[in-house]
This record gives C-alpha cells, sequence and structure tokens, in this order.
C-alpha cells in the first residue's frame, strides 16, 4: 500500500507512515532510538526554509530569519541559527567592494579580457602600471578583528591607536613594471591636469631610464578626467608615449593595487 492508503486507515498522517516505514527500512525497529544528545529545535522543513531564504537573499539578518521561525510557530536564537547554517557550509562574511558597474562597463572590461587573452608574458612584462592613493598616516579607517580573551580588550595587542582629530592622510603617485618601482611623487594640493603632466615630465620618464625599458614599453593609466584631457593626450602624443586602452570603472584590474596594499 502507499503511505497515503495506510495513513486513511491507521488515522495517521503520510508522513508519519513514510517516517516510519523508512526508519524499518533502516534500522529493522519502529521504535524511538536514543539521541546522542538534544533534539534540533529547528525542523528539516524549517531549516530548508531559511536555506533557500538566505540563498535568495545574502543580506537578510539572523533576526530575520528568528522572526520569520516564530510566525511559523518555532521559537529559537539567533546562536541556533547560526549552528544550522553553518551545518549546511554557510557562515557570516564582510560582503567585499568592488566597483559599481553598469552594463556599458561591463561590455567594456570582458572587450579588454578577450582582447589581451591571449597577449604572452612578455608583453605585460612591457607596461609601466601606475596610479594615485590615499594613506593614512596613523592608525587605519577600517575595522579590523582579533582574537583574544574576555577582559582582555585592551591589552596593547588587541587595540588599535587612534588621535582625536584623526591623523591626517597623504596622496601619492607612483609606478611600477616588472622591471621594479619607479619613483613615488607625494601630491600636495588638489591635482589638475598641468600638474599631472608634471609629475610625468619629472617622475615617469626619468623611472622609465632608471629601469631600462628600452623599446616598445606601454603606459598604463586611467580613466580620469585628468588623465584624458585633450592637453595630456597631446602632451602623451608629443613624447612618443604609447598608452594601454583601459576600461572605465577597473582599479581591480591594476595590479598596482597590490603593491599599494603591501
Amino acid at each position: 500500500m502507499g503511505y497515503r492508503t495506510i495513513g486513511k486507515q491507521l488515522g495517521e498522517k503520510a508522513t508519519t507512515v513514510g517516517a516510519i516505514i523508512r526508519k524499518w527500512k533502516k534500522c529493522k525497529i519502529t521504535e524511538n532510538l536514543p539521541r546522542s544528545g538534544a533534539p534540533c529545535k529547528i525542523s528539516p522543513r524549517g531549516a530548508s526554509m531559511i536555506l533557500r531564504k538566505v540563498r535568495n537573499e545574502p543580506r537578510t539578518t539572523r533576526q530575520d530569519l528568528v522572526n520569520d521561525l516564530n510566525r511559523a510557530g518555532t521559537t529559537v536564537s539567533k546562536k541556533t541559527i547560526s549552528n544550522t547554517l553553518r551545518r549546511q557550509g554557510l557562515k557570516s562574511c564582510s560582503a567585499r567592494k568592488v566597483p559599481f558597474l553598469k552594463p556599458t562597463h561591463v561590455k567594456a572590461r570582458l572587450k579588454f579580457a578577450n582582447d589581451h587573452l591571449n597577449d604572452p608574458e612578455e608583453e605585460w612584462e612591457k607596461v609601466m602600471w601606475s596610479d594615485e592613493t590615499k594613506i593614512e598616516l596613523f592608525g587605519l579607517n577600517s575595522t579590523r578583528h582579533v582574537w583574544r580573551k574576555k577582559n582582555d580588550e585592551y591589552n596593547p595587542k588587541n587595540t588599535i591607536p587612534t588621535v582625536k582629530h584623526g591623523g591626517g592622510n597623504i596622496i601619492l603617485w607612483g609606478c611600477f613594471s616588472a622591471k621594479g618601482t619607479g619613483r613615488l611623487h607625494r601630491i600636495v594640493g588638489r591635482m589638475d591636469g598641468a600638474m599631472y603632466r608634471e609629475i610625468l615630465a619629472n617622475n615617469l620618464l626619468p623611472s622609465l631610464r632608471a629601469l631600462k625599458m628600452g623599446r616598445g614599453w606601454v603606459f598604463q593609466h586611467d580613466n580620469d578626467p585628468k588623465h584624458t584631457a585633450r592637453a595630456t593626450k597631446e602632451w602623451l602624443r608629443r613624447k612618443h608615449l604609447k598608452v594601454l586602452e583601459w576600461p572605465s570603472q577597473s582599479p581591480d584590474l591594476n595590479p598596482i593595487e597590490n603593491l599599494w596594499r603591501e
């Protein structure tokens, strides 16, 4: 007989009948088996529900899931939610920050990747990468996590020193290639196109000579308005500098970001 037929004759749910039959097939017994610990507060159906929700909406909070289960008649804590998701291989992590990309940006990045997909390694060794960055002089703006004991939060090893009005910052321009690092220039004040061209004249060209880049090298910079200004393009043309075509909104493609991090 089927589960439903047996259930109707015995006055039980089909799911109950199915569970008993599966237990008999597996254990050759129908009595409740001894438990190794406390039973799960969240039923398999409830676990499937919260798993489905976090997969569809990864930004769902534990409190949202607690509220959903409360409405379904199950009262649990946030810790129980965490344990249930962890058993499914999921854990709470900080969302990675990526450039905001419009469809045109995605198309341009894909074209850039396809155009250079088969470039030999020697071609990339001829690229002089450049960028500007802001460096904090004191402390860190971002949050850092440490492993510590409950009452050890003020141990110097577990703290990040700060100053009252912030430690200030500096803005730097730098460049590097496979042959090594170029000059590092501190930008004072607001940089415009004229200042940028002066930086290139005083730092890029000497860096190329010092690194012995030779012929056929390529200069890379992003699409900042100061970089793509008509006067800057004319200056690059007069200096016979070949510029690598660069897709917009692509700071993550520039390997100099790894150098800044170091």
